[in-house]
């Protein structure tokens, strides 16, 4: 039995109201995209404005000037170890390939730079560069990087040249990871989308007490209470 009905009325309005809205929510409304995938793509441009850190990581290897390398790592297969020789050499590298092995020597800052180049190619959606100067899939090449960069870190931890490893781990973190993850996505800053930024988190906090009071107000018009 419903003790109100005038209050469950008004709570299931409110569940039905907040239904459509939702399933609308999740329509292709938005140029083929729905507003959950909207507003993804807007927060990730707004956030790739204020993500280009690739200047720092430039910093630390400029401290490297001229300083040399003697690694020996371990790709995953004879395949990725012949793709990440083109990037060390591409950076004048030397590079012996051995299957999956590959010895690297070489001055490291020359080889970072090229790697720093590379990552502001991606970062700034140019990756057809990219694909041109190593003959295959762009974020490949970020990947690539990574991996040959997080084996060379260990190689150089464990040799003590922490100044070399701990530049590196910078180009890793602040250069390829945002190049690889931001590839694709067209950078704008927020003041240029204030209004719509405004509105949806002001929409987000009205929808969710939208939803709260069309349960709160179903519930109380069932005579459902709280009791101590």
């Amino acid at each position: 039995m419903i003790a109100n009905k005038k209050i469950f009325s008004i709570g299931f309005i409110l569940m039905v109201a907040f239904s459509a809205v939702l399933v609308a929510m999740f329509m292709p409304l938005f140029n083929g995209h729905n507003g959950l995938q909207t507003m993804d793509n807007l927060y990730n441009s707004i956030s790739k404005g204020s993500a280009n850190y690739i200047p720092k990581a430039a910093k630390a290897v400029g401290k490297l000037s001229d300083k040399q390398v003697d690694v020996t790592i371990k790709l995953k297969s004879a395949e990725q170890a012949d793709q990440t020789a083109r990037l060390f050499n591409a950076g004048g590298g030397m590079v012996n390939v051995n299957a999956e092995t590959l010895k690297v020597s070489g001055d490291i800052s020359a080889m970072l730079n090229n790697c720093l180049a590379d990552a502001q190619l991606m970062y700034d959606n140019n990756g057809d560069a990219v694909q041109s100067k190593y003959g295959y899939e762009p974020r490949r090449v970020m990947y690539n990087w990574w991996q040959a960069c997080a084996k060379m870190e260990e190689a150089l931890n464990k040799q003590s040249q922490f100044d070399k490893a701990t530049a590196i781990h910078s180009v890793m973190t602040k250069a390829i990871e945002p190049a690889y993850n931001y590839f694709g996505v067209q950078a704008q800053n927020i003041k240029d989308r204030i209004g719509v930024v405004i509105f949806s988190l002001v929409f987000y906090v009205i929808y969710t007490m939208w939803y709260g009071f069309g349960i709160l107000f179903m519930f109380e018009g069932w005579g459902l209470q709280l009791e101590h």
